[in-house]
């Protein structure tokens, strides 16, 4: 199973928050609808996963599995680990390479940092076992069907001792967006679940992995899906959406402390992604085994 659509696919129903997967089609990220072409020094206070949280170290080989337009991806690879970026989708796969170029020629990445897009199946990872150190997957789960299968390679594929990302629209903003539009989800290659916080846990225990740490995010981001779906995912020309896109664009371009603020006070209550990292405990050595 290809690892997710093109986001810049029609229809653009079934929006999904910032975040930046498969057969099923995936609808276009929230920051390409909101921004004007990407660039990826501008997306940096937009991250989902918070590398305060999820701290990386120069050298780690980390994979960003349906990477999307790279917004992950190019934040590693800034940070100094040699990233792979992989992704179904051909068209986004080679514009973040010419970004990864652009950031080396730019001198954005420290010395030995190293980054790589390609083409890839979320379901029949092309590396060996125990390749990486970290693997983040972002807004990707919630599209696709087979989604322990997904679980299972990312395990197979980080090394013992590693760390994982997840994050997945959170349950109650996704849930009012069903359930003011049909339009939101039921489209081709959409989302076709809405995760409890507890249901992701629980798949991230069952595949083997430790959970140490979640939070939520991109809570100004939920009550502009929530007016898309009220007005209609394809009506960009109601007042209420056109100004509160104005703010979000506003707010994402300028930084203002204010929103800053708001936002982090808002994520408990209304954060539209819910973010969950995990480690991959070290397996007993068999001469430990054998003594017990």
């Amino acid at each position: 199973m290809p690892c997710r659509r093109p986001e810049s696919a029609k229809p653009r129903a079934c929006p999904r928050p910032p975040s930046d997967r498969r057969t099923h089609a995936r609808p276009p990220q929230l920051l390409q609808l909101l921004l004007p072409p990407f660039r990826p020094r501008k997306q940096g206070h937009v991250l989902t996963v918070d590398f305060s949280r999820f701290p990386l170290a120069p050298g780690d080989r980390v994979l960003d599995l349906g990477c999307g337009a790279g917004r992950h991806a190019f934040e590693c690879y800034r940070r100094g680990a040699q990233v792979v970026a992989l992704d179904q989708n051909a068209e986004e796969i080679r514009e973040v390479a010419k970004w990864f170029a652009a950031m080396e020629e730019a001198g954005e990445a420290p010395e030995g940092a190293t980054a790589t897009a390609m083409e890839g199946d979320a379901l029949a990872l092309p590396f060996p076992d125990e390749s990486f150190d970290v693997v983040i997957i972002s807004e990707v789960m919630e599209h696709i069907p087979d989604d322990k299968g997904v679980l299972a390679e990312m395990v197979r594929v980080l090394k013992p001792g590693g760390r994982i990302a997840i994050t997945v629209p959170r349950y109650g903003p996704e849930k009012v967006c069903w359930t003011l539009s049909d339009a939101y989800h039921e489209v081709e290659g959409g989302h076709i679940r809405i995760y409890k916080a507890d249901e992701l846990l629980a798949k991230i225990r069952e595949a083997g992995l430790k959970p140490y740490g979640t939070h939520h995010a991109h809570a100004l981001h939920s009550p502009y899906w929530w007016l898309k779906c009220a007005f209609g995912v394809d009506n960009d020309k109601a007042l209420p959406v056109r100004a509160y896109h104005k703010l979000l664009v506003w707010d994402i371009m300028k930084k203002p402390l204010a929103t800053r603020v708001a936002e982090q006070a808002l994520n408990p209550l209304i954060g539209k992604s819910f973010v969950a990292y995990a480690t991959k405990p070290h397996l007993p050595r068999l001469s430990e085994a054998a003594a017990k």
